[in-house]
């Protein structure tokens, strides 16, 4: 009898064993090595098991953006299993006004963008001369092109010549030598290209501190290709809504409209985390919520802020259902049941990427995407991560103006 009990107190304290390193491992993997807090509040995670975080040896780091100094922290399961370390930085939490008007977005590509190829007399110069859909040209002999057609300029110029073309494919830059076929009249290359690109969004907030701001909170990508259109220069302006096109299972509606009056802002950054640039008019006047930070974010209410007609934008409730979900890699599942909402737009529609998420009387975060089969959810991304990019948006945009 003495036997199995300890037997069965072994068994038992294994399976602990096992779960405790278990969870370790899934905290370790899933949890964040950068923090960031307000000036003396402490770190506090709102997982499901309890995590401490207490200082580890040598905790000293460089300050961030001059804000406030840093320290090393051990995340500890229980206070007492070490899960990893991070960082955490304390900075003057910032106060940024909070958009949910819907505004236009003009790019011009820095170069062109292949978007299709197609065979000419049964040959494709471009795919022959190694090019692909996706790539970026940027100069063709030697001269800089940012232009449809100045490209086709030159190739029709060619006479048949080989002509040396410098291209960029992701993060690096390349050279192939194209040779054009006479095809309908003149010399061409079999390749389709894109130099700009326009459209509307939502405006997420402006920083009156810096004067950025952050919007779409995806970025602007080629509808051939699905890639990130490379930014050379554009600007943003203000839109005239006309209504909305309603969601349906399996059809995203969208918000119609028409670009109105002048630029107001400078479009200096495209990235994965949406649009970013400097305010050139004076900032619509908008209420301030402080940032919160990626760590307090949570399940449970909150409320976008978007645009559903040419009114002032409105408060519609939201769910987040779930904070940096594993198996995705977007930071925010949301989900809506307002019927003020559902009846004006069918739920979430294209144009509101962008919409401002708060929760807890904080800008927590913002709409990016709408499911298809479900145009009552979509996904959200950290307004922490919109407000890093809207740093390195003034950063290099004060870099050019420097160089200039």
């Amino acid at each position: 009898m003495k036997r199995k009990t300890v037997r069965s107190a072994a068994a038992a304290a294994a399976a602990v064993c096992t779960a405790l390193m278990m969870s370790v491992c899934y905290y370790g993997r899933t949890l964040p090595d950068e923090f960031r807090t307000e000036y003396g509040e402490k770190l506090t995670l709102g997982t499901a098991l309890p995590i401490e975080a207490v200082r580890a040896e040598g905790n000293t780091l460089e300050a961030f953006a001059g804000n406030g100094g840093g320290e090393r922290l051990s995340l500890e399961l229980f206070g007492s299993v070490p899960v990893k370390e991070v960082n955490r930085t304390s900075m003057k939490r910032p106060r940024l006004c909070v958009g949910g008007q819907a505004f236009g977005i003009k790019l011009v590509t820095d170069g062109v963008m292949i978007i299709d190829m197609k065979k000419l007399s049964g040959v494709c110069p471009a795919r022959e001369a190694g090019l692909r859909v996706g790539d970026v040209i940027e100069s063709l002999n030697g001269e800089q092109v940012g232009s449809n057609s100045r490209i086709s300029e030159l190739i029709r110029a060619s006479g048949g010549e080989d002509c040396v073309i410098r291209y960029r494919r992701g993060d690096k830059s390349r050279e192939c030598t194209l040779t054009p076929v006479f095809s309908a009249g003149s010399y061409r290359a079999g390749m389709w290209v894109r130099d700009s690109s326009a459209g509307i969004g939502t405006m997420t907030f402006t920083d009156p501190e810096t004067g950025a701001f952050a919007g779409l909170g995806h970025s602007i990508c080629d509808n051939d290709t699905h890639e990130p259109l490379p930014l050379s220069h554009g600007s943003i302006s203000g839109v005239r809504i006309d209504g909305v096109t309603k969601s349906l299972r399996g059809e995203p509606g969208q918000l119609l409209g028409e670009f109105s009056g002048e630029d107001i802002g400078e479009l200096t950054l495209n990235c994965t985390g949406g649009v970013y640039g400097i305010m050139t008019d004076e900032p619509i006047e908008a209420v301030s919520y402080p940032l919160g930070f990626a760590h307090e974010v949570h399940e449970g209410a909150a409320y976008m802020i978007a645009q559903t007609d040419g009114g002032e934008p409105e408060r519609y409730s939201v769910t987040i259902e779930q904070v940096a979900p594993s198996d995705c890699p977007h930071d925010l599942i949301i989900h809506t049941d307002d019927s003020r909402l559902i009846e004006a737009a069918g739920g979430i529609v294209q144009g509101m990427s962008g919409s401002p998420i708060i929760q807890d009387g904080r800008l927590v975060g913002a709409v990016t995407h709408v499911f298809v089969d479900d145009p009552c959810g979509g996904y959200g991304i950290f307004a922490e991560t919109m407000y890093e990019n809207a740093l390195k948006a003034v950063g290099s945009a004060g870099c050019e103006r420097e160089a200039g």
